[in-house]
C-alpha cells in the first residue's frame, strides 16, 4: 500500500508524479541534503547523551554528595523515559507533523540540558534527565519521518546511512568528549554543550525543514492504547533495569515481567477494536518489517551488551583513563563512520538482505574474537576486533532502519521510527541485563576456586560476595594497606576471573548475532519507500 503526502506549508492540488529528486521550495526549505544535516545535528545531541554522561557520573556524585544508587538514576531515568515514550512520540509526529515535533524535541532537550547544568541537587539532575529522555523521544522518530518524507526512494538508504553514521560516531565519541570536558572544564559542561547545539538545530530547522502530512494521517488519539503500551514498556524496562540488583530469580523481577506480558496482551486486543489504533497490528503482517524490528533487538543485544564489558576491560583491567579507553575504541567508531554510507550505497544496489546478513556475520565473528581477549592482549589485536565489529554493525544500523521505516505506510512513518528506536533501546537493555547475568554467574562460579588455587586467605561468604561484585566490573578487591605481593596476586586472580566471565558473555553475544544472520535473510527492500519524497511537494 502506498500513500500520498500533503505539504502543509502549501495549498493542496492534484498530486503530480513523484520526481526522482524532489525540488526544494524556496531554495533551502525542503532540500533533502540540508534536511539531513539539520536532523543529524539534532539526533547528535541525543546519541551523545547516551554515553557522554557516564564519564561525568563520578564527578556529579562527588560534587552533589549523591549515593551510588542516586547516580545510577541519572542514566536509568533518562533511558526509562526515552524507551517508554518513543512509539507514542512517533505517533505525535504522524498526527501533528514531524517538523513541529522535531523542533519541540530539540528545544526541550537543549532546555533540559541547560537546566541540569544549573542544578545543585541530585534530585533536580535526575528530574531533568527524565525530561531529556521525553524530549529525545520526540526528536528521534521525527528525524526519521522527515528523511522518509524528503528523500526519493533511490537515495533513502544513503541518507539513512549518513544518519546512522552520525549516531554511531556520536555514541562512540561520547566517552572521549566527556572525558575531555570533565577533566579540563567541569561536569556541567557535559550538559551545557547541548545548548548551542540545540540552538543551531533550531535555527536550521526553522529555515530548512518542510512539513509533510500523509493524506490519511491519524486525526485522533488512542489514549487507552498509549496507556497500555506505556505501562507494558515501563514494566519491561523496569524489570531489566532492576534485575541485576534484585536477581533474576527474585519474585519482584518476574512480577514486573509478568505485568508487562499481560499489558502487552491487553494492548494487542485493544488495538484490534479501536478505530485509529496507536500501532495498527496489520503492520506486523509485513514479514520484512517484523524481521527488521527483531533484527534491531538482536543487534543491540550483541552490540551494547558486549560493549558494556569492554569499557570495564579497558579501564579496570588495562588501567586506561576514560579518554584512553575511548581512543582505543576509535577503530569501532571509524569503521562505523566509513561503513555506514558505503552500506547505504550497497543496500541501494543489492537490497538489504545480503548486506544485513553479512553485517551480522561479521558482528558474530568480532564478538567471538573479543571472547579471546586476555589481560595482556595488545592494542593491535583489540583494534582488529573492534574495527570488524564497527564494519559489521554499519549495514545493520542502516539496513534494518530502512526495512522498518520503508515497509511502513507513509502515514505511520513516525510510529515506524519509534518502533526502530524502541527496538534498539530494549535490545540494549536486554543485552546489558542478560549478558550481565551471564557474567555474574560465571564470576560467582569461578572466583572461589581461583581464589583458593592461588593460596589467598579464605573469605567469609559476605566478603566473597563483595569481592565477586567488584570482579564483575574488573576491579581487584584489594583492601587498603595490603602488602604489594599479596595485592598483585589478588589482582591477577580478579582479572583472570573477569576475563573468563567476559569471554563467556562475548560468546553468548556471538551466538545472538549468529541467530540474527538468519533473521536478516527474511528482510527485503521497503515496499512503501516510493510513497515518500516528491509526492508531498504539491
Amino acid at each position: 500500500m502506498t500513500s500520498q503526502t500533503i505539504d502543509s506549508t502549501g495549498p493542496g492540488d492534484n498530486a503530480p508524479e513523484a520526481p526522482s529528486e524532489p525540488t526544494a521550495a524556496g531554495g533551502l526549505r525542503g532540500h533533502p541534503w540540508f534536511t539531513l544535516i539539520t536532523v543529524a545535528v539534532g539526533v547528535m545531541m541525543v546519541a551523545l547523551d547516551g554515553t557522554i554522561v557516564a564519564i561525568a557520573n563520578p564527578a556529579i556524585q562527588k560534587d552533589l554528595g549523591a549515593t551510588f544508587a542516586q547516580v545510577q538514576w541519572i542514566t536509568n531515568g533518562y533511558f526509562l523515559a526515552l524507551a517508554v515514550s518513543l512509539i507514542t512520540a512517533g505517533k505525535l509526529g504522524d498526527r501533528f507533523g514531524h517538523r513541529q515535533t522535531f523542533l519541540i524535541g530539540v528545544v526541550g532537550f537543549a532546555g533540559a540540558s541547560g537546566a541540569i547544568g544549573l542544578s545543585s541537587s541530585i534530585a533536580a539532575v535526575v528530574t531533568f534527565r527524565v525530561f531529556q529522555g521525553l524530549f529525545g523521544a520526540l526528536l528521534m522518530p521525527a528525524a526519521l519521518g522527515l528523511l522518509r518524507a524528503t528523500f526519493p526512494a533511490e537515495k533513502l538508504n544513503m541518507a539513512i546511512g549518513l544518519w546512522g553514521m552520525v549516531i554511531g560516531a556520536s555514541t562512540a565519541g561520547g566517552p572521549i568528549l566527556g572525558g575531555v570536558l570533565v577533566e579540563h572544564v567541569n561536569w556541567q559542561s557535559v550538559f551545557f554543550i547541548n545548548v548551542p547545539v540545540g540552538l543551531l538545530a533550531l535555527v536550521l530547522g526553522l529555515l530548512i525543514l518542510k512539513d509533510h502530512r500523509a493524506e490519511n494521517a491519524p486525526r485522533s488519539f488512542d489514549i487507552a492504547g498509549i496507556v497500555l503500551l506505556s505501562g507494558a514498556m515501563f514494566c519491561l524496562v523496569w524489570a531489566l533495569i532492576k534485575a541485576p540488583a534484585w536477581g533474576w530469580g527474585d519474585g519482584k523481577t518476574w512480577a514486573f515481567i509478568g505485568a508487562s506480558v499481560l499489558l502487552f496482551a491487553a494492548f494487542s486486543v485493544w488495538e484490534t477494536k479501536v478505530k485509529e489504533p496507536l500501532i495498527p497490528l496489520g503492520l506486523f503482517r509485513s514479514v520484512p518489517l517484523s524481521a527488521g524490528v527483531v533484527l534491531m533487538v538482536l543487534m543491540a543485544i550483541a552490540f551494547m551488551g558486549g560493549l558494556f564489558f569492554v569499557t570495564f576491560y579497558l579501564q579496570n583491567v588495562h588501567g586506561m583513563s576514560p579518554i584512553d579507553a575511548g581512543l582505543h575504541l576509535l577503530p569501532l567508531t571509524g569503521m562505523m563512520i566509513v561503513g555506514s554510507p558505503l552500506a547505504g550505497a550497497m543496500i541501494t544496489k543489492l537490497g538489504p538482505r545480503i548486506p544485513l546478513a553479512g553485517g551480522m556475520a561479521a558482528t558474530a565473528i568480532a564478538m567471538y574474537g573479543m571472547s579471546t581477549l586476555e589481560t595482556d592482549t595488545g592494542s593491535a589485536v583489540m583494534s582488529l576486533w573492534f574495527g570488524l565489529l564497527g564494519l559489521g554493525l554499519a549495514p545493520v544500523m542502516v539496513g534494518a532502519t530502512e526495512v522498518i521505516v520503508g515497509n511502513a505506510p507513509m502515514e505511520l512513518s513516525g510510529v515506524a521510527g519509534g518502533l526502530q528506536q524502541a527496538a534498539m533501546q530494549i535490545g540494549g537493555s536486554l543485552g546489558t541485563a542478560v549478558l550481565g547475568a551471564v557474567m555474574a554467574s560465571k564470576v560467582d562460579s569461578d572466583l572461589p576456586g581461583n581464589w583458593a588455587d592461588a593460596g589467598l586467605p579464605k573469605l567469609t561468604p559476605a566478603q566473597l560476595g563483595q569481592a565477586s561484585e567488584a570482579v564483575q566490573v574488573g576491579v581487584a578487591p584489594v583492601a587498603k594497606g595490603t602488602p604489594q605481593p599479596l595485592a598483585e596476586k589478588i589482582t591477577g586472580v580478579a582479572h583472570d576471573t573477569f576475563i573468563s566471565g567476559m569471554s563467556l558473555a562475548s560468546l553468548v553475544a556471538a551466538g545472538v548475532a549468529a541467530v540474527a544472520v538468519l533473521v536478516a535473510l527474511l528482510t527485503k527492500r521497503g515496499e512503501n519507500a516510493e510513497a515518500g519524497a516528491g509526492v508531498g511537494h504539491i
